[in-house]
């Protein structure tokens, strides 16, 4: 029985036993629900969580360990002399075996005693089936991948039998003590409790999990490279080298990367926090809610566009708009026709991005805004203040906190975009003031540096994990920050 088929048939023993949990706690307590110490609803709950939950608690144990013991069994029993080649090629032989035994699968009997033992001919089988395989598979191989689906059939049907049993078990076990006084409601809330607590914990430990495996491999590559030419270098010319070539580590200057990736996140912030925040004053405050209802939804429309079409956008409109009208402005006063912006630059990256921040920094501070008490608003007026005063010195200081955590994931937006960097800034890392020239930031060297034929235990591939953790600490530090100002302004309206 498929996992998917396993979960169906796991659904409906948990509406069973609440059905049947139901039934019988208004059985026990002769119809009348106030004898029985929770609602008759716990009680079902209570019999469907029994059965369900440990049931799917094996499921998951069994379906992590199995393949891990199958596979091991079916590599012990390779010849000894692919057990003495390297990992790698043991783990190319075992795709094969894989690959075979994914084919034996949809060939039938007659189809498998018609090949024989010809590699051939069951490779050529094979691809008729739609399963490609990479060579003719030794006779060991077809062997092996017969092992390996004979014990996958056999872990698949005690795996369906015994999560059967545990399901069954629990809801008999559970069935049988419901009585009038049992706590069912307290055992149900614990269970909702502990469901909460894993969740949170899941997020934690993932997030854990993330920066101990980047601050693990940053500090491989600081064991390479010293950590202050990374910081405080100036230089960015990583020098690829192919996997297995020998050559020079090159240098890997931040300071270049971090240079760009806040000047161009600092050029978007100007394009978007004006236009976001206004337009969101302008819907809270002074809109109808005809205009709102029509204004608000065509705004957000462009939190939905694909990052990509935003870098398209600046690659064959903006920035060549950009480029011929700073042509034309440079004629004018000098008579050269001479553009003074390039069609990639950080002008052209930060306007594009600031448009896509716009929906973020204008629906977030919209809401904010909104949620500011009314009786504020009327104090204030009652008290004689134009609606433009009121905005400026009651409602926008209530939000303010809010409006911090908007600009702050706005912010945190922008320091991680690639796409619209690459295609609207270049990839050149240098440093410079001039806007009007290309530069790069750190997110798109974090991608140049994963692609490409390149061993993963070289400097150049793991430069990446210290460019990751650094854009991490500089979130944080945005982080702890906003948290400041919230606290601060928090304290004045409460």
């Amino acid at each position: 029985m498929s996992t998917p088929l396993i979960l169906l048939v796991l659904a409906i023993i948990a509406i069973v036993c609440y059905v049947a949990g139901t039934r019988r706690a208004m059985a026990i307590a002769d119809g009348v629900s106030s004898r029985l110490h929770s609602r008759q609803g716990y009680y079902g709950t209570f019999v469907a969580i029994c059965a369900t939950v440990p049931a799917a608690v094996v499921l998951v144990v069994w379906l992590i360990a199995s393949p891990l013991y199958i596979n091991s069994t079916v590599r012990d029993g390779f010849p000894e002399e692919v057990q003495a080649q390297s990992e790698a090629q043991q783990g190319l032989s075992f795709g094969m075996v894989g690959s075979l035994a994914r084919g034996m699968d949809v060939l039938t009997l007659e189809e498998i005693d018609a090949v024989g033992a010809n590699p051939a001919e069951l490779r050529a089988k094979l691809g008729t089936k739609g399963v490609a395989l990479a060579g003719d598979p030794e006779p060991w191989m077809v062997a092996s991948a017969g092992d390996l689906n004979a014990m996958q059939k056999i872990s698949n049907r005690v795996m369906t039998a015994v999560v059967l049993i545990v399901a069954l078990a629990g809801a008999g076990l559970s069935y049988v003590r419901i009585a009038p006084r049992f706590r069912a409601r307290n055992r149900v809330e614990k269970v909702i409790l502990s469901a909460l607590v894993l969740a949170s914990s899941i997020a934690i430990v993932t997030t854990i999990g993330i920066v101990m495996s980047m601050l693990t491999e940053a500090g491989h590559f600081f064991g390479r490279v010293p950590a202050w030419e990374f910081f405080f270098g100036t230089v960015w010319d990583p020098r690829f080298a192919a996997a297995g070539a020998t050559a020079s580590e090159g240098q890997f200057g931040l300071i270049p990367l971090l240079a760009g990736t806040l000047y161009i996140g600092f050029v978007a912030m100007l394009v978007a926090v004006p236009v976001g925040l206004f337009s969101a004053i302008y819907m809270s405050e002074y809109a109808s809610p005809k205009v709102r209802s029509v204004a608000k939804p065509l705004l957000e429309v462009l939190a939905g566009i694909p990052t990509i079409v935003y870098g398209f956008f600046a690659l064959t409109s903006v920035g060549p708009f950009l480029r011929d009208i700073s042509a034309q402005l440079n004629g004018l006063v000098t008579g050269e026709y001479a553009n003074f912006i390039q069609a990639q630059s950080v002008l052209t990256a930060g306007f594009v991005m600031g448009i896509m921040l716009i929906p973020y920094v204008s629906s977030l501070s919209d809401d904010i805004i909104t949620a500011v008490p009314r009786a504020l608003r009327d104090g204030s007026l009652g008290l004689g203040a134009t609606k433009s005063e009121t905005i400026k010195k009651v409602v926008m200081p209530a939000a303010l906190p809010g409006v911090v955590g908007a600009l702050l994931m706005t912010a945190s937006r922008a320091i991680g975009e690639t796409m619209i960097v690459v295609l609207a800034a270049g990839v050149a890392a240098r440093m410079q003031l001039n806007p009007f020239e290309p530069m790069t930031t750190v997110t798109v060297k974090i991608v140049s540096q994963l692609t490409g034929d390149l061993e993963f235990t070289s400097p150049q591939t793991l430069v990446a994990f210290a460019l990751g953790i650094t854009l991490f600490a500089i979130t944080l530090c945005l982080n702890i920050y906003a948290l400041f100002i919230v606290r601060k302004y928090r304290e004045q309206y409460e």
